[in-house]
Order: structure tokens, then sequence, then C-alpha cells
């Protein structure tokens, strides 16, 4: 795992957390924004998973268990398109409030899958 990638990471999933809290604070349901940045979030994990499966042909191997990396950065993939899913069928306030709690959840599991792999 590449650390830079991962602090990006961490950092879009923190601000695309406050943006959903913010808006669901506002009364108002899902919009562009909101979902915007839960989905850009998933595209990093996506590139993150890319990463992953090449670092260790480059000798960047995980120190920790990979298995466990692995599940991390699959469950981290899908939370944010299940929440955006969520968001489309669910139009209301309460859905901000998924997308805050789903990009803050990737933050600190992005943050454990950088203690794991080294």
């Amino acid at each position: 795992m590449i650390l830079w990638f991962g602090v990006a990471t961490i950092a879009v999933g923190i601000v695309a957390g406050v943006v959903c809290l913010v808006v669901a604070l506002r009364k108002q349901g899902p919009n562009d924004y909101t979902l915007g940045v839960t989905l850009l979030g998933a595209v990093l994990l996506l590139v993150q998973i890319v990463i992953s499966i090449f670092a260790p042909l480059a000798g960047n191997d995980a120190r920790g268990d990979p298995l466990e990396f692995w599940m991390y950065l699959i469950v981290a993939f899908i939370m944010p398109l299940a929440a955006v899913f969520w968001a489309l069928v669910d139009r209301s306030r309460w859905a901000n409030y998924v997308l805050a709690v789903v990009n803050l959840s990737v933050a600190v599991m992005t943050y454990r899958m950088l203690v794991i792999w080294g």
C-alpha cells in the first residue's frame, strides 16, 4: 500500500463524511455533491485494489495478515456503493446520514489497512 495514497483516501473519506453530515443537518436529501464525494471514495478504493494486486509483485509485501487486509479492502469498497444505492432509493435526508457514516467508516478502515500493510 502506498502511504500517500492511503492518506489521500483517508482525507477524502473524512471530507466526504463532513460534507454529507452538513447536508443532512441542513435537512436536505442526497444531491450530486454527497453522492459524488462518496463515489470518489469508491473510485479511490478501486485504485487501491489495483495497487494492492501489483504491489507484492514489486516487492512491497504486507507485513500483517494479507487475508485481513483484503477483507477490509473489499468491504470498504462495497460500502460506498451500497450507500449510494441506498441514497438513490431513499431520497430523504436520512440517506445523507448513512453516507456520512459510511464515508467516515471508510476513512477508519483505510487507516486500519495502512496499519496492516506496514
